[in-house]
């Protein structure tokens, strides 16, 4: 495989190819065809294709993603170029449901890459997004989905794992997104609580955002998804709910993932009725195999505080139509407003720090 190129767009994928790139996840397999399905090139380049076979049975279809040139810098300044490839070629196991890679090339030199993974889609999996939100069944399977993987690398298992010594702490970047939240601001404005239409980019981001993420570095380390928000989730069938894209992957506290899944997952009258539930079924099911499991106490605190996270990053994506549709935008910068007001966030972000 390692002279096989990385294809320069998708008419490029052909058979041979395609029989190159499952060779070692389905040894004896020859590709008859390639045929696109669909394709979704935005922030990454991302296509469907329905493949058949001359010898031998493999998957019916397959989903490729690949770097879209003209998003590769800003996502090698922001940590994120090559992270989910790296994982799923460490031979790390991640202990929650997630698409199989079947193959992967990676030109880091040259800031590309492309991996051939499982279309969940063949398993009867329902993406989701904002505009068609979790139940609360489903969330509480996001929860534990999220606690597996924080106990499986938390503290020093994840400091001892040589695999991951890549992965980066999760920091802010100052500076970055304060004019991108006012924009946010002003196009969903009338559908914001009042006490966030009075703020404004700066505030939130160097008096809420950054001094919270500042504290995801102290205490227990754990691997984080980084980006659990219900747009990188599926649902199966039986209800379990699956994370996809780890591009942001981290490492650092873990309350960060739960906060950032939960209070945009779910409808904000449904997080208003069971979030206190869900986060205790999320410690519940967390436990760590060496140190002390959080408190309650500990967890809600920086529950809390993690609303100024989605808080930063949704306002600032609804700056304009180029990271997602905007109806998405407005849906999760609405939910996590709401959730900044009702978790009194500034307060917990001022105890947090203190």
């Amino acid at each position: 495989m390692t002279d096989l190129a990385i294809p320069v767009d998708w008419d490029s994928v052909t058979a041979e190819w395609m029989t190159e790139m499952l060779a070692a996840s389905h040894p004896g397999v020859e590709v008859a065809s390639v045929d696109l399905v669909l394709r979704d090139d935005g922030t990454n380049r991302r296509a469907r294709f329905a493949l058949d076979y001359s010898k031998g049975a493999g998957p019916a279809q397959v989903f490729l993603k690949a770097v879209d040139p003209d998003h590769a810098e800003l996502n090698r300044l922001t940590g994120g170029l090559f992270n989910e490839v790296r994982l799923f070629t460490s031979g790390v196991v991640i202990p929650c449901e997630h698409p199989e890679i079947y193959g992967a090339l990676v030109d880091e030199p040259g800031l590309n890459f492309v991996m051939v993974m499982e279309d969940v889609l063949t398993r009867g999996a329902d993406p989701r997004d904002a505009t068609h939100p979790l139940s609360i069944d489903q969330a509480a399977s996001g929860v534990r989905a999220l606690a597996r993987l924080h106990e499986a690398f938390w503290d020093h298992q994840f400091e001892g794992s040589a695999d991951l010594t890549w992965v980066e702490p999760y920091v802010a970047w100052v500076g970055v997104m304060g004019a991108g939240i006012d924009m946010g601001i002003a196009n969903c404005h009338q559908h914001l609580p009042s006490e966030v239409q009075r703020m404004n980019g700066s505030q939130i981001e160097t008096d809420y955002w950054a001094p919270y993420i500042g504290t995801l570095t102290a205490g227990p380390q754990t691997l984080l998804h980084g980006d659990a928000h219900v747009g990188n989730t599926y649902v199966l069938p039986n209800d379990e709910v699956g994370f996809l894209d780890w591009q942001v992957l981290r490492r650092g506290n873990h309350v960060i993932d739960l906060g950032y899944f939960l209070q945009g997952a779910v409808t904000v009258d449904d997080r208003r009725a069971h979030e206190r539930d869900l986060v205790a079924e999320y410690l519940d099911a967390l436990v760590p195999h060496t140190g002390e499991r959080p408190t309650l106490d500990d967890v809600w605190l920086r529950y809390r505080a993690s609303a100024s996270h989605g808080l930063a990053l949704w306002l600032a994506t609804a700056s304009g139509p180029a990271w997602q549709r905007p109806e998405v935008s407005l849906a999760l910068a609405e939910r996590y407003a709401a959730a900044f007001v009702d978790l009194e966030t500034a307060d917990a972000v001022a105890t947090l720090c203190s």
